[in-house]
């Protein structure tokens, strides 16, 4: 039996996946969504309590990674600011965001394309708000650390950071940059980003 729950609950959100692509979060409807998983309406509701927590699932693991993400490199435990001085850093930061990319191509079209209507229509939003605070702490620890260091850095610098971050993601989604160009291209792009907060922090 439980072999097939799982089958159903992965038929729905196959079929949900497709269309929301096709037609965004907004353009969707319940019916439509179980008649591509050919179930029913009310057996949708079975395993997901709405259309935005069927959609919320989808994107799900490319949230958490993106969130694992910011915390490994700015939160608590985040990498010494100094480590950008080593080219592993480059290389490491390169993995990465190609892996992040590789891993969750449509995930992350789902969720920084097609999530208009949603409760996540908001997430580049929140998680911007975020990653400028902790970035903030983190800076102010690494100052604390390492005294010569420039920190003095505005609020909309760090903001627009993420933000470069979340339009690299997008372009390549939008322009399906093959896997060897892509990697090529996130190198080039977090290349320039290195080099301009070393310069800007003195490091």
């Amino acid at each position: 039996m439980q072999v097939t729950k799982d089958h159903i609950r992965n038929d729905i959100m196959q079929a949900s996946a497709k269309l929301f692509l096709a037609k965004g979060f907004a353009g969707v409807s319940m019916r439509e969504i179980a008649a591509a998983a050919h179930t029913g309406v009310g057996n949708i509701y079975n395993y997901f309590r709405s259309k935005d927590h069927l959609f919320c699932s989808l994107v799900a693991p490319a949230v958490r990674d993106l969130e694992t993400m910011l915390e490994e490199h700015h939160g608590s435990c985040g990498r010494d600011i100094m480590d950008m001085c080593d080219k592993k850093y480059l290389d490491c930061m390169v993995s990465q965001y190609t892996e992040l990319i590789g891993n969750h191509s449509h995930r992350l079209a789902l969720l920084l394309l097609k999530s208009q209507g949603s409760s996540l229509a908001t997430f580049r939003d929140r998680f911007t708000d975020r990653a400028t605070s902790l970035v903030k702490a983190y800076f102010a620890d690494m100052k604390n650390r390492h005294p010569g260091i420039c920190s003095d850095v505005t609020d909309f610098s760090l903001r627009i950071h993420t933000i470069w971050m979340f339009t690299l993601f997008e372009e390549i989604i939008r322009q399906r940059v093959a896997a060897q160009e892509r990697r090529k291209a996130i190198t080039e792009y977090l290349t320039i980003e290195i080099a301009g907060w070393r310069e800007l922090m003195k490091i």
